[in-house]
């Protein structure tokens, strides 16, 4: 006989996860967006419903490491180029959002003859918002929309604001309000904040750069970094959920937005630590309180209109100002009406000391619920129509289904180029696979070992995509010659890009060696040449090299598109070097193509110039792209075949060759057959480089 409440550990795990189950299927069914069903469940099996359940510290905990994980996640996905773009909307957005339900908050309380240190604390728990819906707008496509970037960036001052005045509050009940209490709670709140915004990136740079692209310590490290800091935050006196959203910024540039690292921190949080979250919210609400005390409800409705008004006037405002549309203003409501995070954190320490009743708290956790629903309502509605909207804009990729081929020989480079591959796919063809590629030589002795040991490489391969949920098709050839093999698999599978690793070993006397060579010459398709030393998550810059006369390659456009996709995703800025061109064409070419990282153009008198004046001044967390050419097509010169030996003596840079597609008609094999004396390029380069 199964006692109540339920205090057996697996049957207590057991319902919830059927909760988690069925409820977001039900909401679906009822309209109602998914993420509103464990907290109707919680209010249904708590110990204000049928009593299933008790509010015990297993929930508690779980809960609490759900709130963190949503605060986390948020950081980790803010845009933080768009947020340095858009600082002042967001500066100007969070003290908005902020004040007006603070005021409105402040006069409520002080209506119902709330002391003044409670009506300032209602208000300031008004004034704070919680992005719940925020993975609905991740979901969708939206995250780095204008709109949500404001909405979020707001989100640290409101959220800090109503922190500050939660501290000073009870500071003030305590009697503890002194120059002593000013003096350690601003010491410590810049020291802490020192410490998450500085000292991470330098630890998190070390880390990333000598790891072994390990998923599961990889994943514990970002953890620790997580509650680490959500520790510091209460020695500092703060909040842990400030800890949180602090180290999702400091580790923003890192996690790597399309990276397997990403999706298991979104998967574990999503599928099982968020929801537990939104259960004990529900189970804290009491709606007998509401039938036995009529001031309830009043107190509920005031409460209610303040916040709905309160958060609504704020995106109004900025609509207007900035000209938001209609869709981006509401989402932005969306964003940031629903309370949960930092006012349950507030109602809960000003209950615990005094400063609200239980008709307080109960007509807050109401407002919860309400707001909760709300706005993922709004979300789930209007950024659809926004998300629309943003697919219909144009692209400049060629028409034709996106392949792209990883030759693999190497299992200690395999998942580099895995990451490499996925950071440089259009957004549009999500639906192809990445194609693996062993090839094995047809006259060695052992040729079914070899393949045997070939197809376990490509099923490792295929385990660590999963991980990103990137699907994966494994391919194998058996040839008598290597590039033979690969141009073979380009021409049956249709591939449009190769993606491939350089060991800088060079035996012979050509660029990478007989075998990358040689399938370059006589291939059309797009050509990515990587030596890639360390992951590239710390990239911070990426410096891209433009050789003269490269904008009039047929596969330019494509190239500089996908170089721009590949720095916006790891959140870096683009260093543009141009080759004795004109940067105004670049600055075109810049302004046509998106997306828009920030970025910094220069033009380089020679290659003499390059390799002694910039080449040395490249950092060790630098990517470094050569956009290179096929010997005897249009911007080939023999510098672009110098200049990766020299990069490759520098043992700390990533760097990758790119060659540019051809158009298909053009015939180049055996284009290194061709050869114009260097002597008269480097002549005219040095002289005058037309």
């Amino acid at each position: 006989m199964i006692r109540l409440p339920i205090d057996e550990p697996v049957i207590i795990f057991a319902l919830a996860m059927v909760i988690f189950f069925l409820t977001p299927i039900l909401m679906k069914k009822m309209k109602i967006p998914g993420i509103i069903g464990p907290i109707i469940a919680g209010v249904m099996i708590g110990p204000h419903g049928f009593h299933l359940l008790e509010r015990d510290q297993t929930i508690v905990l779980l809960g609490t490491i759900g709130l963190l994980f949503i605060i986390f996640i948020a950081g980790l996905e803010l845009d933080i180029d768009g947020f340095k773009k858009y600082r002042r909307r967001s500066i100007l957005f969070g003290s908005l959002s902020f004040t007006i339900p603070l005021l409105l908050g402040t006069a409520v309380g002080l209506l119902f003859d709330y002391r003044l240190t409670a009506s300032i604390l209602l208000g300031s728990i008004l004034g704070s918002h919680t992005l719940l819906a925020y993975p609905i707008a991740s979901r969708l496509g939206i995250a780095k929309n204008k709109a949500v970037t404001t909405a979020v960036g707001g989100t640290l001052l409101t959220d800090t604001f109503a922190l500050l005045v939660l501290a000073i509050i009870t500071g003030v009940t305590a009697g503890q309000l002194s120059v002593y209490f000013w003096v350690k709670m601003i010491l410590s709140l810049m020291v802490f904040v020192a410490i998450i915004l500085w000292g991470t990136p330098k630890l998190s740079r070390w880390f990333f750069r000598n790891a072994e692209n390990e998923g599961v310590a990889n994943f514990s490290y970002v953890m620790v970094i997580l509650f680490v800091s959500g520790f510091l935050a209460i020695v500092a006196g703060m909040q842990p959920i400030i800890g949180a959203f602090l180290a999702g910024l400091a580790l923003n540039r890192f996690v790597l937005e399309h990276g397997t690292l990403m999706n298991r921190i979104r998967f574990l949080g999503n599928a099982l630590f968020i929801p537990f979250f939104l259960l004990s919210v529900g189970m804290l609400m009491d709606l007998s309180v509401l039938f036995n005390n009529p001031k309830a409800w009043i107190v509920t409705a005031a409460i209610v209109f303040s916040v709905f008004i309160g958060k609504a006037s704020a995106p109004f405002m900025i609509s207007k100002i900035y000209r938001y549309s209609r869709q981006e203003r509401n989402v932005i409501v969306g964003l940031t009406i629903p309370q949960a995070a930092a006012t349950l954190a507030s109602t809960l320490v000003g209950f615990e000391v005094g400063l609200l009743d239980q008709a307080t708290v109960n007509a807050v956790i109401i407002m919860i619920l309400l707001t909760c629903m709300v706005g993922p309502y709004l979300v789930e509605k209007f950024g659809r129509k926004l998300a629309l909207q943003e697919d219909q804009q144009p692209n400049e990729y060629h028409e034709g289904p996106e392949r792209i081929l990883i030759p693999l020989a190497n299992p200690q480079t395999m998942e580099s180029l895995i990451d490499l591959a996925n950071l440089i796919k259009g957004s549009h063809t999500d639906d192809q696979p990445l194609y693996t590629l062993t090839v094995v030589q047809k006259d060695i002795r052992k040729v079914q070992e070899e393949v045997a040991h070939a197809e376990k490489m490509l099923g490792h391969s295929v385990m660590y995509a999963s991980g990103a949920e990137i699907p994966v098709r494994p391919i194998t050839r058996v040839d008598r010659n290597v590039a033979n093999g690969i141009i073979r698999a380009i021409t049956e599978e249709r591939i449009s890009m190769v993606v491939i690793s350089w060991d800088a070993e060079r035996k012979t006397n050509r660029l990478f060696g007989s075998i990358i060579d040689r399938f370059v010459d006589q291939t059309n398709q797009a050509v990515l040449v990587s030596k890639l030393g360390h992951p590239v998550q710390p990239t911070r810059r990426i410096i891209l090299i433009i050789p003269y006369g490269s904008d009039h390659k047929p596969g330019f456009i494509e190239a500089f598109q996908r170089i721009k996709v590949l720095t916006s995703r790891l959140s870096a800025s683009l260093f543009i070097l141009v080759l004795n061109d004109s940067i105004e064409t670049y600055e075109m070419h810049i302004k046509k193509t998106t997306p828009d990282p920030p970025f910094e153009l220069r033009r380089v008198n020679s290659w003499l110039n390059l390799q002694t004046e910039y080449v040395p001044k490249f950092h060790g967390d630098d990517l470094v792209i050569i956009l290179s050419a096929r010997r005897g097509t249009i911007a080939w010169h023999p510098e672009l075949e110098v200049l990766p030996k020299r990069l490759a003596k520098i043992n700390q840079h990533n760097f990758i060759v790119y060659y540019p597609a051809e158009k298909k008609e053009v015939d180049i094999r055996g284009s290194r057959g061709f050869q114009i004396p260097k002597e008269v390029l480097f002549k005219k380069d040095y002289e005058d480089y037309d």
